[in-house]
């Protein structure tokens, strides 16, 4: 998220799209709503007609899964009509850099694809260098080969007739979308883009917030208050856990490392490089951080001669993927023998939901540590199980709640926020903190009297968190923010002297050779020698941008708005002055914290605003991704037309494919004619775990439901109220029929497709007779970058279910005795639970 959540509300329009932010993220929507109460235009664009709709002043629908045909048609749109911000685009993104030759774009693919491999061979994907080794640019981007004249050729295709036929967007309401956020491409005006799973949660989830991105750039919205691009989490720490590790990076974004590179050279080698002296690129500090790094894993047993024990550190097998999907897929094939699952609800939560349960029932033991039984600790009772044949021994940890542990929490801004404990854990619940310190304990216990086949990782592992055998958050996060190893008489960076033990300012202040420590980078600052800054709470504001820099911690160095060196001129004079960010004041930045406190560019030692990016400016053409430098159209695995209308690949050509037993899909199958697409309701809270105990929550949304349009509803004659069967290739379950006028049906290539909408919070355990999840009827698919599950578009049938007939024979006895008065029921006996 590039942006604060309160800058929000000065901006001049809003686009939602993948998200309903009026019933599942209200605190982000008070600010869009004060943005309206300004003047700014709130635009949505949803499969559905939601509370987030009826707030917008211009609702659009669109077809799941067609989002790039949408965004790249507002992207020809923006570049026909000459309405981009001509300065910013020249001056702060590679438009104008010449492309290599031997890139090519041909049929829905890009070069160097290896169709066994399902993968790119990116070595033409790089742009013709000067001798220096810097990019050749054309600045009056008319090259045929630079960026903007690729991306112009790029998107020639999405025109609305195209884009019309693919989303079922009506023309006159894209037409509407694109004119209203063109407006924003100008010094004085300012929009910015919201998002959640709806965007992510497909086989090119990436690659939709690429072509965000790139209309943001091309319009001069990237680092501006009221602008950028804006994950809405789902959760009140996503972007805390998401900072600090997933299956594919180490804390602070590092890369996790491969077999390949085996020694800690060979991991610094990967660091980005520049030969642009105006570049700051950042990334360069990566091995500073990795060393710092390693220095809080391993304290003292971490030397220059060891690597600072970085062999210690789990290597994945080269082209490993240790995504959701493959860790169930291996599962269900029998290769895990164990699995811990914390604060997580698998059994509901994950695609394919039969194949996830059926791969617990795999393994030979199973950890869930979670505040209540839930599907996945009792899996092995649930529909279709029979206890006596599973053999996977399940042990359920009672966890504690979030307000019976203290720390620090994330939120989508970036601003870490300091929570305080209202009460201890009841019973024998404990924080997972605690939990965590004590296993730890227990297998450095083991390893100590019986040694192991690798016992180093374990043993020298730095571990003193715990006073008393409790675990203290403040020493953890004083622990992430980092420490002075030793005596530094002058450090290079400010020339002052520190002592052994005390907390860096920030990470500024990290050094590569063993002298400091840090769990986290992007976190060094947030509780130094001043003081735990994450437990801010001064209101003072910046007035012209609307945020608050004394309120908690933003990551990185307490920055508000990421890229804000891009919301001025190349002078440093702001583009817009009534919303200004920051401001070169003669000698030094003003305002937010600068991103970098060099100078703007065009000054003397000036420097690019992309600070992350080696060249210093921002990719409208990103060679990173793993299906293309540009986003492009690719249809879900299951949709309801034969062909991708815009190439003869249907779907994503990067993306991993699953051929198990249960991984079945259906495209264009007469037994799945409808489209699905899952969502949250306000009432109830993820898989349900925290909200289906509560009689109160389980009254307002009782039951699985499916919205239905009212012309679906005609065609199966099916009435509000009823109970339908919802089906796909992968199972089936029962649902109450929400028949409604809030969805309508979509005409996609001369063809009329209906859509089926289904909450994901429900569960067989409780409440009785609630139904189950809908993550039963989607697939084993996810995106070619980050392999997050496709749950937004896939193919099901519903029909009106019917009930069997039971006829009753009369009784002949019954006939000859008289009527019986009905005996009381026995009062309920009380039920123990183990």
């Amino acid at each position: 998220m590039t942006n604060s959540y309160t800058d929000i509300g000065v901006s001049d329009c809003i686009l939602i799209m993948g998200s309903n932010a009026a019933e599942n993220h209200p605190i982000a929507m008070k600010w869009v709503l004060r943005a309206q109460e300004k003047g700014g235009t709130i635009i949505h664009v949803d499969p559905r007609f939601t509370r987030t709709s009826a707030k917008a002043d211009i609702y659009v629908s669109m077809r799941p899964g067609t989002d790039i045909p949408f965004l790249g048609g507002m992207i020809k749109y923006l570049i026909e009509k000459d309405l981009i911000f001509k300065d910013y685009v020249l001056n702060y993104t590679n438009a104008s850099f010449i492309v290599s030759e031997k890139f090519d774009f041909k049929d829905g693919l890009f070069s160097g694809y290896n169709p066994e491999k399902r993968a790119y061979d990116k070595a033409t994907w790089v742009f013709e260098r000067d001798e220096k080794g810097i990019p050749k640019r054309d600045d009056t981007l008319q090259n045929p080969g630079c960026v903007y004249q690729l991306m112009k050729k790029h998107y020639a295709r999405y025109d609305l007739d195209t884009v019309s036929s693919i989303t079922g967007t009506p023309k006159a309401d894209l037409i509407k979308v694109y004119e209203t956020f063109a407006t924003t491409g100008k010094p004085d005006r300012v929009g910015t883009m919201l998002y959640a799973m709806g965007w992510t949660q497909h086989t090119v989830g990436t690659q939709n917030i690429r072509a965000a991105s790139m209309i943001q750039l091309l319009l001069g919205n990237v680092g501006m208050a009221g602008g950028g691009v804006n994950a809405l989490r789902g959760e009140s720490n996503v972007q805390g856990i998401t900072d600090m590790f997933l299956y594919h990076i180490l804390p602070g974004y590092l890369p996790h490392p491969n077999a390949a590179l085996e020694n800690l050279e060979k991991y610094n080698a990967t660091t980005p490089k520049t030969s642009d002296p105006m570049s700051v690129n950042w990334w360069g500090n990566r091995p500073k951080y990795i060393a710092s790094l390693l220095k809080s894993f391993f304290g003292e047993n971490a030397t220059k001669e060891n690597d600072f024990g970085y062999g210690w550190l789990p290597k994945f097998d080269v082209g490993q993927n240790a995504s959701w999907l493959n860790m169930f897929d291996e599962m269900f094939n029998g290769k895990l023998s164990g699995f811990i699952c914390l604060g997580m609800n698998p059994a509901c939560s994950s695609p394919n939901s039969e194949k996830t349960r059926k791969a617990l029932a795999r393994l030979d033991w199973m950890v869930d540590i979670d505040l209540f039984e839930n599907e996945t600790s009792s899996f092995w009772k649930g529909p279709g199980m029979n206890p006596k044949k599973i053999k996977t021994e399940v042990f359920l940890l009672p966890a504690a709640s979030s307000v019976e542990k203290e720390g620090s929490i994330t939120d989508s801004a970036r601003t870490a926020q300091w929570r305080y404990k209202a009460c201890d854990p009841l019973g024998e619940s404990k924080a997972d903190g605690q939990i965590i310190h004590e296993l730890y304990m227990k297998v450095k216990e083991l390893y100590a009297k019986g040694g192991g086949a690798f016992p180093d990782p374990i043993l020298k592992l730095k571990w003193d968190y715990a006073k008393d055998g409790k675990v203290d958050p403040h020493g953890v996060t004083k622990e992430i923010n980092g420490y002075f190893l030793e005596d530094i008489a002058e450090h290079p960076v400010d020339k002052k002297a520190y002592k052994k033990g005390t907390l860096v300012p920030n990470f500024v202040f990290l050094l590569a050779d063993g002298r400091t420590s840090c769990g986290n980078w992007l976190y060094s600052g947030g509780y130094n020698e001043t003081g735990n800054m994450m437990a801010r709470r001064d209101k003072t504001p910046i007035p012209t941008a609307n945020i608050f820099p004394k309120w908690g911690y933003s990551w990185p160095l307490n920055r508000r708005i990421i890229y804000n060196r891009a919301s001025v001129d190349p002078n440093g004079n702001p583009w817009d002055p009534k919303r200004a960010v920051i401001k070169w004041d003669g000698s030094k930045w003003v305002g937010d914290v600068p991103d970098n406190a060099v100078p703007p560019m065009a000054l003397p030692n000036g420097k690019y605003p992309f600070i992350m990016k080696p060249d210093g400016v921002a990719s409208l053409f990103g060679p990173g991704l793993a299906d293309g430098p540009f986003p492009e159209h690719y249809e879900p695995l299951e949709c309801p037309i034969v062909k991708n209308p815009l190439s003869s690949q249907r779907i994503n050509p990067a993306t991993p494919l699953f051929s198990g037993e249960l991984d079945k899909f259906a495209t264009c199958d007469p037994r799945f004619p409808f489209v699905g697409t899952t969502y949250r309701v306000t009432e109830h809270w993820q898989t349900g775990l925290m909200t289906r105990y509560q009689p109160w929550l389980v009254e307002a949304e009782p039951q699985m439901f499916c919205e239905l349009s009212l012309d679906l509803a005609k065609l199966k004659g099916i009435k509000n109220g009823d109970r339908v069967t919802v089906s796909s290739p992968r199972g089936k379950i029962w649902a109450i029929a929400m028949v409604t006028n809030r969805i309508k049906p979509f005409n996609v290539a001369d063809q009329i497709v209906h859509l089926v909408g289904l909450p994901w919070h429900y569960g067989w355990l409780v409440p009785k007779d609630g139904g189950d999840s809908s993550n039963i009827l989607t697939p084993t698919i996810g995106d070619a970058n980050t392999g997050i599950p496709e749950f937004k578009a896939f193919m099901v049938n519903v029909s009106k279910e019917e009930r069997p007939k039971v006829e009753k024979k009369p009784d002949p006895k019954a006939k000859a005795k008289p009527e019986a008065k009905p005996e009381p029921k026995p009062a309920p006996k009380a039920e123990t639970k183990k």
